[in-house]
């Protein structure tokens, strides 16, 4: 470990320690957070989101920044997709149990806002399912393009403004590693069982835990990286 790596450690403990410490914080988050969802959505997933990405980096390449890597315009483009996270959440969450209720899952609606049970852990699996199967491979797909527009503009924030070249850079996507890896394997065995998770838990942490699983897929994309 060097002395960067202890700085981070630092950092993190100091972002996140006065949460745990002080209540008059944590009641702040809470009802900032219920207040203004897609403000915050934005924000853990800009700030939290990006360091996964930085982490990954860290892993395959020794830093957590380089020149061309782009930090700002990638926590751009995280707290955006961040956005689109939260609102995906809200109508997975309504539309699924609603679509159980139609099924003869009568108490699907009640059991994903009551206590633990085993059809709350069902209708959270569901839940998972469904957003995964639908909505996570658009925003893989995409971020995986908007990844490539910022390297292409050497990471500078004006890539933001510059116009994507969609159908060029759809094409030169590795799908092998886009459908094999990333769909195939980090959907069912680590998204779908993660957002059942998430889903068991009350709405004021939803986005964030999700946040934080953007941690953990940063680390595995490079643990991949490094074995391919």
């Amino acid at each position: 470990m060097k002395l960067k790596d202890i700085y981070v450690i630092l950092g993190v403990f100091l972002l996140l320690s006065p949460f745990f410490l002080f209540d008059e914080v944590y009641k702040f988050y809470t009802d900032f957070n219920s207040s203004h969802g897609l403000l915050t959505a934005f924000i853990k997933f800009a700030i939290l989101a990006t360091f996964g990405e930085s982490l990954g980096l860290r892993i395959r390449e020794g830093v957590y920044n380089r020149s061309g890597f782009g930090i700002m315009p990638r926590a751009i483009v995280w707290g955006l997709l961040g956005i689109t996270i939260k609102i995906a959440f809200v109508i997975f969450a309504s539309g699924t149990p609603a679509f159980l209720n139609y099924l003869g899952f009568d108490d699907a609606q009640s059991a994903l806002k009551g206590g633990f049970s085993i059809n709350k852990l069902l209708t959270a699996f569901s839940v998972s399912v469904a957003m995964n199967l639908v909505y996570a491979p658009v925003m893989m797909t995409f971020h995986k393009i908007s990844d490539t527009h910022i390297l292409l503009y050497g990471g500078k924030l004006s890539a933001l403004i510059k116009k994507i070249r969609f159908a060029e850079i759809f094409k030169s996507i590795n799908w092998d590693i886009q459908w094999h890896f990333v769909f195939k394997k980090t959907i069912p065995f680590f998204w779908i069982p993660a957002h059942t998770v998430t889903f068991l838990l009350s709405e004021n942490f939803q986005v964030l835990f999700a946040a934080l699983l953007g941690i953990a897929l940063g680390l595995i994309l490079a643990v991949a990286s490094l074995k391919n």
